[in-house]
């Protein structure tokens, strides 16, 4: 009895960490909304990754964790940078312009179901379920609820936005599955690593593309993009490398089917947005989706003898 309370408190501080983390994610998608109206995609993903890059470096340096050395490691964090961050945060910056957050959220959410389908492809080094294949039934229903409509009233700039941020997704799983390659390091490491490959590939980049001492972002988006580098990449990364060690890589991935419906309801209480019914149904099509995809199955209880 006496180690079921500090037991109990565990699990309910671990399962608080989740829920903010899901949070941090969820947020993401309003404060690019909020920054992007007077900051350029490109100019904002290089503060993005700069800033966060250098956070986690402290929190390194305080723990006590280094950087590696080695140009293999480094060549690993490069590709990392752009295929976890570089390219689909500047996708997903640009599709917010004209997508709601809350479409955004859902239709980048599905990276787990592309993960999935891109295992079975290509890599196969883990087994596919009934479950998995129902989870992406329903994942891939939800997006062409979604995208299907804009596409039946013709190729708008709705449409292009949608499919940028599933190509995002895209990209975010198969950063998932090239990261099999860090084992062995820090889990802060390959992040802080791929954060500032990122911010020397997009840096110059914005000074050529935005010429930022041009730009005059308001306060709103100056705050935004602070708070998407301070909460919803540098403290989650550190709330997710966390929770990879207490809860394990499947149930840390848990996040990803709460960030749903809390990045829309970010969207529709500070944002004042609106989904149509079609929108809504596949948002539920996609929460069932990548459900299916990351909650652990029960495992069978073994027979009596």
């Amino acid at each position: 009895m006496g180690e079921s309370q500090p037991l109990h408190a565990k699990i309910t501080s671990e399962l608080g960490l989740l829920l903010l983390l899901a949070t941090a994610w969820g947020a993401s998608y309003t404060f690019l909304k909020v920054a992007v109206t007077t900051i350029p995609p490109v100019t904002l993903i290089a503060g993005r990754t700069l800033i966060a890059g250098l956070l986690l470096l402290v929190i390194m340096r305080w723990r006590g964790v280094k950087l590696p050395t080695d140009a293999a490691n480094w060549r690993r964090f490069l590709f990392q940078a752009c295929m976890n961050s570089v390219i689909p945060w500047t996708m997903v910056a640009w599709g917010t312009r004209e997508l709601d957050a809350g479409v955004a959220t859902i239709l980048n959410s599905t990276a787990p179901i592309f993960t999935f389908i891109l295992t079975a492809a290509v890599t196969r080094h883990e087994a596919v379920t009934s479950r998995k294949l129902i989870g992406v039934i329903a994942g891939m229903a939800g997006i062409c609820l979604i995208v299907g409509v804009q596409a039946l009233g013709g190729l708008g700039t709705q449409l292009i936005a949608q499919i940028v941020c599933v190509l995002a997704a895209i990209c975010y799983a198969g950063a998932a599955i090239f990261g099999r390659n860090f084992k062995g390091l820090d889990p802060m490491a390959p992040a802080a690593g791929s954060l500032l490959c990122g911010s020397a590939i997009l840096i110059p980049l914005s000074i050529v593309v935005d010429r930022p001492w041009t730009l005059a972002p308001s306060m709103n988006s100056l705050l935004a993009l602070l708070a998407i580098a301070v909460f919803s990449t540098a403290l989650a990364f550190v709330i997710y490398f966390r929770l990879i060690q207490t809860l394990g890589s499947v149930g840390a991935t848990a996040q990803a089917y709460l960030r749903v419906p809390i990045g829309v309801a970010f969207g529709v209480i500070f944002l004042g947005e609106q989904l149509s019914p079609t929108v809504w149904i596949g948002l539920a099509c996609v929460v069932v989706g990548v459900a299916a995809m990351t909650i652990p199955a029960r495992s069978a209880k073994p027979a009596a003898v």
